[in-house]
């Protein structure tokens, strides 16, 4: 056994309420002494957060080298779920879930409803898919981002556990998240939400699905969403985007893992190219609603999901881009312990509450 697959295998071994202290203590820290701590660096014009530096340097304590560092699905998965209950655990507690199913491609999908104290019903209600390459995650994972988005922007967030590969390859995900979404739309009054202010959000892989759901249903012709929020989203499979090179490792997210991902994901000719999995070269987007992307300046996505905001506006879409320039691919999972990410995720439902709540 490798020596770092040996220390992320006995990282998993700690419990995980000590190991979420100790996180909570070092972003805690003045910024004094997280400077003498973290690593400064500059990138295309672009410095790396203390939060961020903070992060890398924790998640080598933990022996993690990249979000699938050891190519065993199953401990990836139980890695990611350890280190999300890390760094969100008692993110809003005052926001009420409940557990609910809703419609898949192929049957029902189980799915989680944030409710912030006191909201009235027929508020804004988010549709969310975790990140995790398609292939990790689940709704504990992103257990604390959505408690999040729903106490700062003050909406409802429906959480989709839609179905992970290799188990259920493309395009399962992306018809389980069309469907949810449909059917979130079509439900929304029962959800105690405004069916004409119905939004799609994800992160990383999660990020592409909202993205896909957006085309298809517009496409459709049918009810759509009125926002798309996409945080640091996966946009296709081009190698070709210059970020992937530039922050290949030593920054979480890997080339080699996108890469690995893909494969699982999308094992069979053409599916990569298809445009339920590549937004960036996908046609008919002239029909996207209002849409919001996030890049994080430290991420080997970060080109690909700038790209993608480029071919929205290029379509007529309204669409805008943000750049988190300190931050780290993953950083909306970072929101329990990190001041530097809860700025960035803030700026970006600033953006959702002026389209969705003051309208």
């Amino acid at each position: 056994m490798a020596l770092t697959e040996l220390v992320q295998k006995l990282a998993l071994k700690i419990p995980t309420p000590l190991v979420a202290g100790g996180a909570k203590l070092l972003f805690g820290l003045p910024v004094s002494v997280k400077q003498r701590l973290g690593t400064p660096q500059t990138v295309d014009g672009n410095e790396l957060d203390l939060d961020s530096q903070l992060t890398l340097l924790m998640l080598k304590a933990q022996g993690v080298n990249g979000l699938a560092g050891v190519r065993d699905v199953a401990h990836s998965r139980a890695s990611m779920r350890m280190l999300s209950a890390v760094v969100g655990a008692g993110t809003a507690p005052s926001v009420g879930t409940r557990g609910l199913m809703v419609d898949g491609a192929s049957g029902p999908l189980p799915a989680r409803l944030y409710t912030p104290a006191g909201l009235e019903a027929g508020s804004p209600l988010v549709v969310f898919f975790h990140g995790g390459g398609f292939v990790l995650g689940d709704l504990d994972s992103h257990d604390a981002p959505c408690r999040y988005i729903a106490d700062r922007a003050r909406v409802r967030v429906l959480s989709v556990d839609y179905r992970l590969a290799p188990e259920t390859i493309f395009p399962a995900a992306a018809d389980d998240a069309v469907a949810a979404t449909a059917w979130a739309i079509e439900h929304a009054d029962q959800l105690g939400a405004d069916p004409a202010r119905v939004a799609v959000s994800g992160d990383s892989a999660g990020g592409n699905l909202a993205g896909v759901v957006a085309r298809e249903l517009a496409l459709a012709g049918g009810a759509q969403p009125a926002f798309s929020l996409l945080f640091y989203p996966v946009t296709g499979a081009d190698p070709e985007n210059r970020s992937r090179d530039t922050f290949a490792s030593g920054y979480f997210l890997t080339k080699a893992d996108i890469e690995y991902f893909r494969q699982l994901y999308t094992p069979e000719p053409g599916q990569d190219t298809d445009p339920k999995f590549d937004l960036r070269h996908a046609d008919r987007l002239a029909g996207i609603g209002r849409t919001h992307v996030v890049v994080a300046g430290f991420d080997p996505l970060r080109d690909e999901g700038a790209a993608y905001a480029q071919r929205l506006r290029d379509a007529g879409v309204d669409a805008t881009t943000q750049l988190a320039p300190g931050a780290l691919h993953g950083f909306l999972n970072m929101v329990g312990v990190s001041a530097d990410a809860r700025v960035d995720v803030d700026a970006a439902l600033d953006v959702l509450t002026e389209v969705l709540v003051r309208s």
